[in-house]
């Protein structure tokens, strides 16, 4: 199964994210298909990146996003 989830990135402390379609079986910060974002909940307020088109290209394939970015989705629209 493909989800859409996110990839952490940033040092201790200070935390970074890409926006990720992974193999559900892969680790967190293992192999992906494809990065399709970012998200940075550091800034004020937060920054949330998406390619909308990749994003709607993978649901309709059958990519499940995670309850997390399925927020940042919504929030980012």
């Amino acid at each position: 199964m493909v989800k859409i989830r996110l990839q952490r990135f940033g040092a201790k402390k200070s935390p970074f994210y890409h926006i990720v379609v992974a193999d559900s079986k892969s680790p967190r910060d293992g192999k992906i298909i494809e990065q399709i974002g970012t998200y940075n909940p550091m800034t004020e307020p937060s920054t949330i990146v998406l390619d909308k088109e990749k994003v709607e290209k993978w649901i309709k394939n059958g990519a499940k996003p995670t309850d997390t970015v399925k927020a940042l989705i919504q929030k980012a629209n």
